[in-house]
This record gives C-alpha cells, structure tokens and sequence, in this order.
C-alpha cells in the first residue's frame, strides 16, 4: 500500500468510526464511546489517525448535542465540552500508551488493554474537571462508573465487529502502528 492509500484509508477510517460515534451518541443521548474509540484506534490506527478520530468524534457529539438534543448554550456546558474533549484526546494518548508498554500479540489483550487505560485516563481527566466545574458525584458514582464501563466494553465489541465486517468486505484496513 503507499503512503498515499495508507492516507486514504486512516482518514477513510477516522469518517467511519466517526459515523459510527455519532450514532451511538444519538441512540444513547449523548453519550459518545470515546474509550471505546480510543481502544479501536490504538489497535488498528496510527496515532495521528486516533487523535484525529477523537477530536471529530468529539466535535461530532458536540454538534449533536448542542443542535439535535438541546444542549443548553451557557458556560459551564461548553466548559463541559471542553472537559469532554480533552478526556477524548488523553483517552487515546493513555490506550497508546499502555499498548507501546505492554506489546501483547493477541488483539484481545491489546483491545482489553487499551479498552483498559483508555476508560481509566478518560474518567481520572473528568474527575479533574468535575473537581473544577462541580459534578462531582455524578461523575464518580460507582454505579454509573460500572454501567459507562460494561456500555463502553459492549461498544467496543461492536465497533470491533462493524471493522472486522468493513474489512471482510474489503474496506483496506489502516495502517497499524502501533503492532509490536
């Protein structure tokens, strides 16, 4: 594959899991997969392409939030999509992190690893910003915290399924990376 098709399908990539995320965030009012995404792009994508993915998948659910579900348009909820976004992006830092330390062969121990710290770094970066813009107890309650964590797995093996699919179908898959 040249560098230009490799191009072509990691951006051809980041438009799909894209499409996929804004589904999701429409069928679970607003609530974006992005460890999901991040475990996904570790795996399979470079990391430019993963950052690139989370930061449209962010800006998708933005737009989705402010313009289809009525999100209201004051301070503390576009200080929230903030938080959000930067949670997305250290999501995917964190997922190819722990793939670069611990290079596992199979792609069910790298997805559960990257699965693993993507959700940890996402939600450790929203309990930062719930310190600073309150929420708290929404943010960190050890009933939501296990049902994101069990939606987000079942997300994932979704997601892993629609790429196995797209690539059976012969979508080229992304260049990998990350691959120890």
């Amino acid at each position: 594959m040249t560098a230009l098709s490799q191009r072509g399908a990691s951006a051809l990539w980041v438009s799909l899991l894209t499409a996929a995320s804004t589904v999701t965030t429409l069928a679970l009012g607003c609530a974006t997969p992005f460890p999901s995404l991040a475990a996904l792009a570790a795996v399979h994508m470079h990391r430019r392409g993963g950052i690139a993915l989370m930061l449209l998948a962010w800006a998708a659910s933005q737009l989705v939030g402010f313009f289809l579900l009525g999100y209201p348009r004051d301070g503390s909820t576009l200080a929230w999509g903030a938080g959000i976004g930067t949670a997305a992006v250290g999501s995917a830092l964190a997922s190819y992190a722990a793939l670069r330390a611990l290079p596992y062969r199979s792609v069910a121990a790298r997805l559960g690893l990257a699965y693993a710290a993507g959700f940890t770094a996402f939600k450790a970066i929203i309990l930062g910003w719930a310190l600073f813009l309150g929420g708290l107890h929404t943010a960190m309650a050890p009933d939501l915290l296990a049902e994101q964590f069990v939606r987000n797995g079942a997300i994932l093996i979704g997601l892993y399924a629609l790429y196995r699919a797209l690539v059976a179908a012969g979508v080229p898959a992304p260049s990998q990376a990350t691959a120890a």
